[in-house]
């Protein structure tokens, strides 16, 4: 049977690259975006249903679970996030910029995942969070974008307090990291473009149905310290 995966924020870069790489390897592809003008890229990748969602608002988040009650997902991949404030450094961030960037990354993609979870698949199905290796405490300090870097250590804090809430399942937890991708984010001087970034990802969340745990790993499967 057709598999269907879920990307939550697929206008363009990673999330982009994700659906149309889902698509080629024969999934049916549900992809959200913030805005529905910016879709034209979505729309023109075969077996893609393009849904409009902004993760934060939690209205959105549920008009979005109403409108695929009864779908059954074999993947929900949460790819949405922001940089945050990258032109100064972090203790010179705003309350502000702080508190958007990590609700958007940390609290935003738990809470859409506990709405959606009913649609997942809880015996083969899995679940990614878009995380990074600069989220690891371990490794992650010194390589730069601190801010962000602990907004993905946060996600990944979360992401383990939601796994260990989730009881007896076979439902399968990644925190995945892209690796260093040329896009908006991660600049021209990235040695990894966006098609073998996706490839690699959608073959891990391949390898990872019906297996269950919780992974933090990188595109290419490598574990990755916490």
């Amino acid at each position: 049977m057709q598999k269907t995966v879920l990307v939550i924020g697929a206008s363009r870069g990673l999330g982009l690259g994700l659906a149309k790489q889902f698509s080629n390897e024969g999934w049916q592809v549900i992809a959200t975006v913030r805005n529905s003008q910016q879709a034209d890229a979505l729309s023109q990748i075969p077996r893609v249903r393009v849904e409009t969602l902004d993760m934060t608002d939690a209205a959105s988040v549920e008009a979005l679970a109403r409108r695929l009650a009864g779908t059954q997902l074999d993947a929900l991949f949460v790819n949405a996030g922001v940089a945050g404030p990258q032109n100064k450094p972090a203790t010179q961030a705003s309350e502000a910029e702080v508190g958007q960037l990590f609700f958007t990354n940390a609290v935003a993609p738990l809470r859409l995942a506990e709405h959606l979870l009913s649609l997942v698949d809880d015996k083969q199905g899995v679940v990614v969070f878009m995380s990074s290796i600069l989220g690891s405490v371990e490794t992650g300090p010194g390589m730069g974008m601190s801010l962000y870097g602990a907004s993905k250590a946060a996600l990944n804090h979360m992401t383990r307090t939601f796994v260990a809430e989730l009881g007896e399942t076979g439902l399968t937890v990644l925190s995945m990291h892209p690796g260093w991708v040329k896009t908006d984010m991660g600049g021209e001087q990235a040695p990894l473009d966006v098609e073998t970034s996706a490839r690699g990802m959608v073959e891990q969340v391949t390898k990872a149905l019906g297996s269950g745990g919780h992974r933090y790993l990188d595109y290419q499967g490598d574990p990755l310290p916490w």
